[in-house]
């Protein structure tokens, strides 16, 4: 009786079993890093070590990201302590996404606001055709948003029990996206300037880039939750994965309307 008394957990969280992909992902990082640099400085076999630890990157968010569902959706080990962790966590994540993205914004308001000898002393520098913001980028705000308004509707129908109502929601902001994506690329292919053309060029490919990239992860992230709230893995009271995904992607729309507000817009009006 006293082993077995041993084994009886007394606390809320969750301790989890010895994983190897911790590991995996550190050496698939590396192995990013270092084949990234090697890439762009064109040495031999850079390349083929970047695929090898993008492809280890994916591996690993296949087979932990599995693991996780596993423990939370068969294993019941993710208590209410566990879940708040977890929001906890994800909080902090966009709080750091965030800060990321304020670097641009600085960068932007340094090189406005001041503007320096060498680019023409105005802003958009000499020689710069600004995009104008009452084109694609008013389109693709309204497309952003109106992901924001149908990923909030399937958020609302899991609430409330609806399964077919939030996969219409899911299916509607992926079709979005997709479409946002689309746009962007073709913005990028007809845009009357370059990213090597001068500090604005620099800071807008940059910032609508990185945003771009955090739409693309986005889109993959909603497509997943589409998937297991079509095998049943979400419920009325526990849906944190999808919850995860719905604050990731109205982080990228108010990041997106920041981003069009100046950079397009204030970018676009304002010379200085």
């Amino acid at each position: 009786m006293k082993s077995q008394s041993k084994l009886i957990q007394r606390h809320p969280f969750h301790l989890v079993d010895p994983s190897p992909w911790p590991f995996v992902a550190a050496l698939g990082g590396l192995s990013l890093t270092f084949g990234g640099v090697l890439y762009m400085h064109n040495y031999s076999g850079g390349g083929q070590l970047l695929i090898l630890g993008v492809l280890t990157i994916l591996y690993v968010m296949f087979t932990w990201w599995r693991d996780i569902i596993r423990e939370a959706l068969f294993e019941g080990q993710h208590t209410l302590a566990v879940q708040q962790g977890l929001r906890m966590g994800m909080i902090l994540f966009i709080v750091s996404e965030v800060m990321f993205f304020f670097a641009f914004f600085w960068a932007f308001f340094t090189s406005s606001l001041a503007p320096v000898f060498n680019i023409g002393g105005v802003w958009p520098p000499s020689g710069i055709e600004a995009i104008s913001p009452w084109g694609l980028p008013l389109l693709n705000t309204i497309i952003l948003l109106s992901s924001g308004a149908s990923v909030t509707w399937a958020h609302h129908a899991i609430v409330a029990g609806s399964k077919k109502e939030a996969l219409y929601g899911l299916a509607v902001t992926t079709i979005f996206a997709v479409i946002f994506t689309c746009l962007q690329g073709f913005e990028y292919i007809s845009a009357p300037f370059s990213m090597s053309d001068s500090v604005y060029g620099s800071v807008f490919f940059m910032a609508t880039g990185f945003h771009g990239f955090h739409v693309i992860i986005g889109t993959i992230f909603l497509v997943i939750c589409t998937f297991r709230l079509y095998l049943d893995h979400f419920s009325r009271q526990r849906h944190f994965g999808f919850e995860a995904a719905a604050w990731y992607w109205h982080f990228v729309d108010v990041v997106w309307l920041f981003l069009f507000l100046t950079i397009y817009w204030w970018g676009f009006n304002v010379v200085i």
